[in-house]
């Protein structure tokens, strides 16, 4: 089965869906590790009750984002994942791990890529007033939140709602859709090859996905 190492700075709701679905069987693996630069982060405990192996990096605690990334660097070389996930990570890695890793590390974000990369997603689509939202899973690269894409959820946006209720649905789609995603990808149905995704006889809801999912 295949190795996954999380990295969050908050309440890991993500990676509770990715723990209640590897328990499941659903997802073929093991979450060998959670790391986090927040020491306050509640998905550190989440982890922790699972039995899952836990590790603060504390970004503070560093001078420069090299010397973070590099005693990061060195603990992920010693688990040895398969593959990387950020859930809900609010740094932004050097090159020192996004060039090493390339191909097995993948983010969850929170806006149609390419619309909104950064911070302040759902705001921006409120103020906007766009007729849909939705969140993007892509591999990692050196660029922020343009690296390969490999799926896309959509929502359509409702009159007068609120930031917090978005906010709601927003993740309720996120944990449906990453579930999915790293599923196929531990089953080697989802591969990144010379920088492209590449898909497997995926099928959902009996449509053959080939960019994107829409859910």
């Amino acid at each position: 089965m295949k190795r996954i190492v999380f990295l969050i700075s908050g309440n890991g709701t993500n990676l509770q869906a990715i723990m209640d679905n590897c328990k499941t069987g659903d997802i073929k693996a093991n979450i060998v590790s959670v790391i986090s630069n927040n020491p306050d982060a509640f998905g550190l405990e989440r982890a922790k009750s699972e039995g899952i192996e836990t590790k603060v990096i504390n970004h503070k605690d560093y001078k420069t984002r090299d010397l973070f990334d590099n005693d990061l660097f060195k603990y992920i070389e010693g688990v040895n994942p398969d593959l990387i996930v950020l859930a809900g990570f609010m740094r932004i890695l050097t090159p020192k791990i996004t060039d090493s890793y390339f191909g097995k590390i993948i983010n969850i974000h929170p806006s149609l890529l390419p619309k909104y990369p950064g911070l302040d997603t759902h705001s921006k689509v409120i103020e906007n007033k766009d007729s849909h939202h939705g969140v993007s899973i892509h591999y990692v690269s050196n660029e922020l939140d343009a690296g390969p894409l490999i799926a896309q959820a959509t929502i359509k946006t409702k009159d007068a709602e609120t930031l917090d209720e978005l906010i709601e649905r927003v993740h309720a789609t996120e944990h449906k859709i990453f579930s999915k995603v790293i599923k196929f990808i531990c089953d080697d149905q989802i591969i990144l090859d010379t920088g492209k995704v590449i898909f497997h006889d995926i099928k959902t809801n009996g449509v053959h996905i080939d960019e994107y999912f829409e859910i």
